[in-house]
């Protein structure tokens, strides 16, 4: 049994699994190299499994609280004509909503207010420096050692370099900017727009008075341009769209509330895990956000690392039952955002028009998987 973990990022995968471990009585020190980690992000759009272990979490009230539910999602025409209402998979269960959007920054505040609750040493503006066989150096000069250290340390992850696992994301060829403006009272589910200037239009109600809307396009080096430039970037490209994005493109006046990033992707191929140190979360998988996964499937490796931590009495098989629980159905669901992605970028068409993108038939599959509990 451990008795000390040190959880390396204060992300949902890093927030979620000090609230579990410490709920055990388990000692958890958290840190974060941010200093305000609920600061930062635009609108976060969370399904039914992401819903599922917030309960877990015990989170979940509050969740709605801060959040937006809605149970279906609308497609359009660029010109803002809806198509289809199509009602969304409920992947939680029938008694939990399809889908809940909301500020990235509450939900950040939410888990770690949780775990700092649950006994959870948190500290911020504090980085991992060094490693040795689970003796912790961190930049303000301390050193610890735990029986467990937890990499939830994101894309970029310290943790996963430091154990010597060489997979970094890589990028799938688009990018998509982002805006958190408010909300249209017209706007009450999310609705997309495959094709047009964009490969994808979308929004997605975060509150009574806020959404937040993006766009999709080439991958392409934005990181010149300033605030001002980018909040015009992206009002140009979403003037080609109709319906709601007009009222949206007014409300966008907010250099700050733009920003810009790649869609990227991986999976550590392999055990998660080297000695005492484990990867969830972003460190070990990340997918592109074409089907709102990303913050599920961290939430999932947190409930899964710490049932296999609690079901074994010996460490190893513990964290190589995590990472061979958890491998096939975060590949799954990286492979499929990527081919929803690839799809896009090849304008391949769908199976009646004689292509293979078979768009209704992966989410459908997707769906299935989520539905189960990992």
């Amino acid at each position: 049994m451990i008795n000390s973990t040190l959880v390396v990022g204060g992300g949902a995968s890093g927030a979620a699994t000090a609230i579990l471990l410490a709920r055990r009585g388990i000692g958890v020190d958290l840190v974060e190299a941010k200093s305000d980690v609920a600061g930062a992000g635009s609108g976060i759009t969370l399904q039914g499994n992401a819903l599922r272990v917030f309960r877990e979490l015990g989170v979940l009230d509050e969740v709605l609280a801060h959040g937006y539910a809605f149970d279906d999602v609308g497609l359009r025409a660029p010109d803002g004509t809806v198509l289809v209402e199509i009602p969304d998979a409920r992947t939680g269960g029938a008694d939990l909503p399809a889908t809940v959007g909301m500020p990235r920054s509450e939900m950040a505040r939410i888990l770690l207010d949780a775990a700092a609750a649950a006994g959870a040493k948190v500290r911020t503006s504090t980085s991992l420096t060094g490693l040795d066989d689970g003796v912790a150096t961190f930049s303000d000069g301390s050193t610890s050692r735990y029986d467990l250290v937890v990499g939830a340390d994101g894309l970029n992850s310290t943790v996963r370099a430091t154990i010597g696992i060489a997979a970094r994301p890589e990028p799938v060829g688009m990018g998509i900017w982002r805006v958190f403006t408010s909300r249209p009272a017209s706007i009450t589910r999310t609705d997309l727009t495959y094709g047009g200037a964009a490969y994808i239009a979308g929004w997605c109600p975060t509150g009574e008075d806020s959404l937040y809307a993006y766009l999709v396009e080439d991958a392409q080096d934005r990181s010149g341009l300033s605030p001002e430039e980018s909040l015009a970037t992206m009002r140009e490209l979403a003037a080609h769209y109709g319906g709601p994005w007009t009222e949206i493109r007014e409300r966008m006046t907010e250099p700050g509330r733009v920003n810009h990033t790649w869609f990227t992707h991986h999976v550590v191929d392999g055990p998660w895990h080297r000695g005492r140190v484990v990867l969830v979360g972003d460190a070990a998988h990340s997918c592109p956000p074409t089907l709102a996964q990303g913050a599920a499937q961290a939430l999932e490796d947190a409930v899964v690392l710490v049932e296999e931590l609690l079901a074994h009495d010996d460490l190893d098989t513990a964290l190589t039952a995590y990472g061979e629980r958890r491998r096939p159905r975060a590949t799954a669901v990286v492979e499929a955002s990527v081919q929803m992605a690839r799809w896009l970028l090849d304008h391949e068409p769908p199976p009646q028009a004689g292509g293979t993108a078979d768009v209704p038939g992966l989410m459908a599959r997707v769906s299935a998987l989520l539905a189960q509990r990992p």
